[in-house]
């Protein structure tokens, strides 16, 4: 592969070894000691719609139902999984061999991100896009994470480089797109949609996050963003699964204090519910 590749075969006339690759040969394997059952992406369009969120909480749900989690945090430019579960002091460790322990949560939760890997977590990760997406081949291949129930996979936002780079060389089983509320979105999760497509990775459900905000005297919805548009995005993408959730200063205090572990987002248990059934 050049190194100045854009991943757009269709666009380009280089005969490179990865355009004569099937899908399944693309695929990594994950260490010798690793034994992962099932591997859920949680993708947005765009950022600051809650991505993270989304998947500290359903690893949460996932941990409470007696499952062993795993989460590899992807955005490695702007990772938020360590500050989530308290781990923004902890390091990740390895062993002679040179491969990597993961980091455990408090509630029992495999984590792996690039700020368990630096002296300073607040030091900007400036690395063009090929190193990055190297660097995520090694967190599912060099990160001994023996027995997985499920792992979910933070994602960066967009559909660019790394995307492309977990999608074909993880074997995700599917994907969660996480919106909002405004109606520009609508488009945004159609290119998300788009590359799942693209990558025949099923789309499991449709997440809007910051739906709305609950009055906690009378208990009304308000909808702060506007009008949810989920339902009717999630019909015209052919999604058959969504959810709602709101605004919630609590949520939002247990992410602040690092106690992702003890989120229990009711709203997300649908979702949890197909992606026990794969």
């Amino acid at each position: 592969m050049s190194e100045n590749c854009n991943h757009d075969c269709a666009n380009c006339s280089s005969d490179c070894a990865d355009r004569r690759m099937t899908k399944e040969e693309m695929l990594v394997k994950p260490h010798e000691t690793s034994h992962i059952k099932k591997v859920i992406g949680v993708v947005s369009g765009k950022g600051g719609v809650g991505k993270s969120l989304v998947t500290s909480a359903l690893a949460a749900i996932a941990r409470h139902r007696g499952n062993e989690v795993a989460i590899l945090d992807s955005d490695i430019t702007g990772p938020s999984i360590p500050k989530a579960f308290g781990l923004d002091r902890e390091r990740a460790m390895g062993n002679k061999e040179g491969k990597i322990l993961p980091v455990v949560s408090e509630g029992g939760i495999k984590t792996m991100s690039v700020n368990l890997l630096l002296d300073d977590p607040t030091s900007p990760v400036v690395w063009r896009g090929p190193v990055i997406g190297g660097v995520v081949k090694q967190f599912w291949q060099d990160v001994m994470w023996q027995d997985v129930d499920y792992m979910f996979i933070d994602m960066p936002p967009g559909t660019g480089d790394v995307a492309l780079t977990v999608f074909q060389s993880i074997p995700v089983d599917g994907i969660i797109i996480v919106t909002t509320p405004q109606e520009l979105v609508s488009m945004i999760v159609e290119k998300a949609v788009n590359m799942a497509k693209l990558m025949d990775i099923p789309v499991l459900g449709l997440v809007e996050n910051m739906s709305f905000i609950r009055c906690p005297d009378c208990g009304k919805e308000i909808a702060v963003f506007g009008k949810s548009h989920v339902d009717e995005t999630a019909n015209l993408m052919g999604i058959a699964n969504t959810a709602r959730m709101p605004i919630d200063p609590k949520v939002a205090s247990l992410i602040d204090a690092g106690k992702a572990d003890e989120l229990d987002c009711t709203e997300l248990y649908p979702i949890m519910d197909i992606i026990e059934k794969l």
